[in-house]
Formats: C-alpha cells, sequence, structure tokens
C-alpha cells in the first residue's frame, strides 16, 4: 500500500534525482558492456575492430566507477538538507557543475568508443586516456572532475557551516576531503614504476577501501533512520568506529597490494592483516541496529520503505562476503604468490563493489524516490523483488564461476607450469576455465535481467502513486 502525503522538496533533492537518472544510465551501460567482454572472453572474434576487448573492459570498469560517483554525489545532497535542516548552499554552483560532468564524461565516452587508443604521447594523455588501469581519464577531464568535486565540497561545507552539524554530516565532510585529496595522488607520474604503482594504489584502494567504506556507512545511517527509525546514537557510535578502522586499518590494508612492487617485505604481513578489518564496523552497525530496533516490540517505529531497506540488508552481507571472505581467502601472501592477477580477483572485485556500494545506493535511490513523490510507505513490488533477486543472485553467480575460473588459473597456469606463457594458454583452453567463463556469461545475463526489473520498478512508482492518490482522494470523497 502507498499512502500521499505532503512532501515539500528541497532544490538539493531535484538536484539528487538529476545524479541519480545519469546514475542508472551509466549503470545499464556498464552491465552492458561487461556483458560484451564476457562474451568476448568465449569468442574473441565478437565485435573485433568495433569495440575491442580492452576498450569494452575499459568501458565496463570507467562507468561503474563514474556512476557510483554520480549516485554518491547525489546521495549527499539528498540526505544535506535533512540533516541539516536547511537548503543546500550553492545549489546554482551545484546545478552548473552536474551538467558540466554530465558533458564531460559523455565526451570521455564517445573518444573511448570512436578513437580507442592513441600513441604514446602527450597528445593521448591529454586527448584519450592516461592508459593508467582504472583511471584513464584524460588529462583535461581529470582536472574536470577535481574543479567538479571542489565544488561539491564547497557547497557541503558551506551548508554544513550554516545549518545543523549531525554525527553523519561531520563524518562525510572528513570523508569526502579524503576522497578528494587522495584522486590527486593518481594525478602525477614518477619515472620509478614501483614508486609510480605505490601513489596509484592509494587512489585505487584507499578510494574504494577507506573513503568509499566510510562513506558507505554514512549513508547507510542515514537510510537506517530514514526506513526504520534507527536509534542515532547508535549509528553515529559505530560510524565514528568505521572512521577509526578504515582510516587506519585502510591505509595499512593497503600493503596487501605492495607484494609485487619492490617494497618493504614487512608490508605482507600488515597488509594482509589489516585488509581483512574493513568491512567489520558496518555488519557491527547493522545488526545492533536491528537488535535494538527487534527489542522494542510495539513501541518500534515500522518500515517506511521496503526496497530500501532491503538493498541495505544486501549491502550489509555482500560487503561482509564480497570484501571480506572474499578478499581475504586471496589476499594473504602465502596464497597471493598463486593467486596474483588471476580471475580470483575478478570474483572479489564483483561482489564486493556489488556488496559494498552498488546495493547500498540502490537503496539511497530509492529513498530518494519516496521522498521524489511524497510516498508515505513504499511496499516491495513483484517487479522490485524481481529485481533485487535476479541482480543479486547473478552477481552471486558470476563471483562462484570466477571463483572456479580462478581456481583453475591458480592449479594450472601457476601451480602446475609455474606461470609461464604455456602455463597460461594450457589455463586457458581448459575446459574448466571454458565452462566457468560460460557460466559468468549466462549469470551476466540474469543480472542484467535484473536491472531490467529494477529500472521496470523504479519507472512504474510515480504512476502506481497517482493510482493509489485518485483511490485515496476517491474514498474522501464517498465518506464525505
Amino acid at each position: 500500500m502507498l499512502s500521499r502525503v505532503m512532501n515539500v522538496q528541497y532544490e538539493s533533492q531535484k538536484l539528487a534525482i538529476n545524479y541519480f537518472q545519469v546514475a542508472l544510465i551509466l549503470f545499464g551501460a556498464q552491465l552492458l558492456f561487461g556483458l560484451t567482454t564476457a562474451i568476448q572472453y568465449l569468442y574473441p572474434q565478437f565485435l573485433f575492430g568495433i569495440i575491442d576487448f580492452s576498450v569494452g573492459r575499459m568501458v565496463h570498469l570507467n562507468a561503474m566507477i563514474v556512476w557510483l560517483l554520480y549516485a554518491m554525489i547525489g546521495s549527499v545532497y539528498w540526505l544535506l538538507p535533512d540533516e541539516t535542516g536547511i537548503e543546500t548552499v550553492g545549489i546554482k554552483i551545484g546545478r552548473l557543475l552536474f551538467y558540466i560532468l554530465t558533458l564531460a564524461v559523455t565526451i570521455v565516452v564517445v573518444v573511448y568508443l570512436v578513437v580507442q587508443v592513441g600513441p604514446g604521447n602527450a597528445m593521448s594523455r591529454w586527448l584519450i586516456h592516461e592508459g593508467r588501469e582504472y583511471i584513464e581519464a584524460p588529462r583535461w577531464a581529470d582536472i574536470g572532475i577535481v574543479v567538479v568535486v571542489l565544488g561539491f565540497l564547497g557547497n557541503v561545507f558551506a551548508t554544513a557551516f550554516k545549518g545543523k552539524r549531525t554525527g553523519i554530516v561531520t563524518v562525510l565532510m572528513i570523508d569526502l576531503l579524503a576522497l578528494a585529496g587522495l584522486y590527486l595522488a593518481g594525478m602525477f607520474y614518477t619515472k620509478n614504476v614501483s614508486v609510480d604503482q605505490f601513489w596509484w594504489w592509494w587512489v585505487i584502494h584507499l578510494w574504494v577501501e577507506a573513503t568509499w567504506e566510510v562513506y558507505v556507512a554514512a549513508v547507510i545511517g542515514y537510510g537506517l533512520i530514514k526506513t526504520i527509525g534507527a536509534n542515532r546514537k547508535i549509528i553515529e557510535m559505530w560510524i565514528w568506529i568505521e572512521v577509526a578502522m578504515l582510516f587506519g586499518s585502510g591505509i595499512l590494508g593497503i600493503g596487501h597490494h605492495y607484494f609485487w612492487i619492490g617494497t618493504p617485505e614487512y608490508w605482507l604481513e600488515i597488509g594482509a592483516l589489516f585488509s581483512a578489518l574493513e568491512p567489520v564496523p558496518l555488519l557491527g552497525m547493522f545488526v545492533h541496529v536491528i537488535y535494538d530496533w527487534g527489542k522494542q516490540a510495539g513501541k518500534r517505529t515500522p518500515m517506511t520503505n521496503t526496497p530500501a531497506f532491503s538493498w541495505f540488508v544486501v549491502t550489509t552481507f555482500g560487503n561482509f562476503l564480497g570484501a571480506g571472505v572474499w578478499g581475504f581467502m586471496h589476499t594473504l601472501p602465502q596464497i597471493n604468490l598463486y593467486t596474483h592477477g588471476t580471475q580470483w580477483t575478478a570474483a572479489h572485485g564483483h561482489l564486493a563493489f556489488y556488496g559494498a556500494y552498488v546495493a547500498a545506493l540502490i537503496g539511497m535511490m530509492y529513498i530518494g524516490l519516496q521522498g521524489k513523490y511524497g510516498l508515505k510507505e513504499m511496499r516491495m513490488t513483484a517487479s522490485a523483488k524481481w529485481g533485487i533477486t535476479l541482480l543479486t543472485g547473478g552477481v552471486l553467480g558470476m563471483t562462484m564461476a570466477l571463483t572456479i575460473a580462478g581456481y583453475v588459473q591458480t592449479f594450472i597456469e601457476r601451480g602446475q607450469w609455474g606461470a609461464t606463457w604455456q602455463g597460461y594458454f594450457v589455463g586457458q583452453n581448459s575446459p574448466w576455465m571454458i565452462q566457468a567463463y560460460g557460466w559468468r556469461l549466462a549469470m551476466g545475463v540474469v543480472t542484467i535481467l535484473g536491472f531490467v526489473f529494477l529500472m521496470k520498478d523504479m519507472m512504474t512508482i510515480a504512476r502506481t502513486a497517482q493510482r493509489e492518490n485518485l483511490k485515496t482522494e476517491s474514498t474522501a470523497t464517498a465518506t464525505a
């Protein structure tokens, strides 16, 4: 049942909806290019010369990073007025920056697809892409991203200083500063490859496994307050624990990426130990909140947004499995000696990104839709159930398939053939490897079907709200 209530929407929250809309478009693009590359693993000639594997993979990964960034900015613009009690300061600048960022992203993607590659010189670095994995954006786009993020940070800080500053807002202020600052580590080069890789990992790892983790804890905390009336004191206690552990363990945990770039050996044990601690605070916060909510019996706040809450459940346990269990399974130095650079990494990456970030931000989108249409309650429709089931099942299926592929590579390529080129080709042609790639492709199709159901549900919320509103008005007129 959906009930219509009066809802005054801030301009900041309208801008948040714009960010969510672009994020969903890029999410769809990410899945389509992921499916393309999954086909190319089995059929290398598929779209050869049109969208080569290296380009499809690059667009797949960059679309994911960019749509998550859009959804993260949108989530902050949504919760900021709620938390501070005032309209976001500089919202006109924020809207201008949204259009600048969207134009820049469009140009970069078109260049990726049309030009694809360029000579290894300064022109390529400035206009095509920088050639650095995961942060391939050309230099002009790098600078544009910095300008957009600085404008976004200015709006957040100006609003926080002018309005009420809750614990959630304070943590976000600290975290967004770190997020913006760490990006700068990927904008300079050094001649020494080990030193260059050292600072490159400060972007790749500490973005994803420190600043993004803290961000998600703050956003989910806000989401739990909105959906089930969670105790704010419990939420903010665990968020500060998250800050302490992730800005500590996250920086130390980055050492598990230093195994093969020439850094001192003590990083092996330090990185392996502390990287396993990163998912713990989020799980602790969720379990504590649900326990506190459940023991209130008849006094507890009813759930107001079941789809959003369901996605937060997926985030909590998906993060623990993907970032924690699957991450720890292959980051110990003694194991990583054999698993490094295999499909183990892809298995961990798919489940960790989906569990830690994708699910959380979809939950925030549902909160945004609830606010946009002024809905007092949102319940799970059939489309919403199919969406969350197929998306989650598809990603879990891909994770298992890639885990099997990683096992094959570990035992055949590394264990039997000693990481030789011959071992690589023997492993790639193994029946187990081919079957694993086939199942990964099948589960990719399942994931895209889940996205279709998700979009169907989100696009019909307005129509459903209008229909329920008419029913309510008709009932009120008949009663009168």
